[in-house]
């Protein structure tokens, strides 16, 4: 049976110059090419991807808590310039100079922020949370969600006591309730089901529902970047069946930033990072500056 995760091969966590912690997990050789992902809503940083692959590629894979999940300090009202401003001093001192970055569902406009900040130096979008709340994109929301996007945008703060009503058990359901048959037998199997839960439990753990309701309302809302000033190469990755994360599957969002690369992939839905991870790192490490002959940064303790 296909392995989709494995645990951790380094855990820990790096005091920040403000003195809160980001916790961080990595896979594959220490002194690798560095990749930085960027999870999916309210999951810690044991779910990573590419079991087996990271390891044949010589990549260096970083997960991270967002502020407020897992073993990262809150930090209340945070902003996704912040983060950028995090992940920038996580990797002076983990020594991962400007990594490629991976965004992974609501990670992506994480991700993203990265990229306009100059953090990253090559980025891949995976099942990418778009950016629901533009003007576009209004008549193609359910109802549901078009009246959650517009109280995102409308009453940032009321959204926010809201979907810190939720907890792991919550999110597992409506990743259940909400998936096509393809991505349901990733989910089933047992190794990933157990690590997805796991990851889910933690992502809750430190600051109850609070890091997930900040994520949710910065996704859900107007984006601050100027997608357009986004100069590293992006690659823009969708499943077929995916249905959740995009009215478009990221048509609309390729157009908005220069040169992006999409691509849909027949067969499968949202769990694409975990399906398709060699073909996701084997494009972004083509297009990372290191493919071209740039030395490495050296891992730090």
């Amino acid at each position: 049976m296909t392995a989709f995760v494995t645990a951790p091969a380094r855990l820990g966590e790096t005091r920040l110059p403000d003195g809160r912690l980001l916790g961080w997990a990595e896979w594959g050789p220490p002194d690798g090419v560095p990749v930085l992902l960027c999870p999916g809503a309210a999951t810690s940083r044991r779910l990573g991807f590419g079991a087996g692959v990271v390891d044949a590629l010589g990549v260096r894979l970083v997960s991270v808590d967002r502020p407020g999940l897992g073993a990262s300090t809150p930090a209340p009202g945070r902003t996704f310039a912040g983060f950028a401003t995090d992940i920038r001093a996580l990797c002076a001192l983990r020594g991962l100079g400007r990594p490629a970055v991976v965004g992974n569902s609501q990670g992506a406009p994480f991700a993203l922020a990265c990229a306009e900040a100059g953090v990253a130096s090559a980025l891949a979008l995976v099942s990418a949370a778009d950016e629901v709340a533009a003007p576009e994109f209004a008549p193609a929301l359910p109802a549901e969600l078009r009246t959650l996007t517009e109280r995102a945008v409308q009453d940032p703060s009321g959204a926010e006591e809201f979907f810190a009503g939720f907890d792991a058990d919550a999110i597992w359901g409506l990743v259940m309730s909400g998936s096509p048959d393809c991505d349901l037998a990733v989910y089933r199997e047992d190794g990933f089901s157990a690590a997805f839960r796991r990851a889910l439990a933690e992502g809750f753990a430190r600051g109850a529902a609070a890091g997930y309701a900040r994520d949710t309302v910065l996704a859900m809302g107007r984006w601050p970047f100027a997608l357009d000033t986004v100069t590293v190469p992006v690659d823009i990755w969708y499943g077929e069946q995916d249905t959740g994360h995009s009215p478009d599957n990221g048509a609309l969002l390729a157009t908005r930033i220069p040169g992006a690369r999409r691509r849909v992939v027949p067969g499968v839905g949202g769990a694409l990072l975990w399906t398709h991870a060699e073909p996701v790192l084997t494009s972004l490490l083509e297009r990372h500056p290191m493919a071209c002959g740039e030395p490495r940064p050296g891992p730090r303790t």
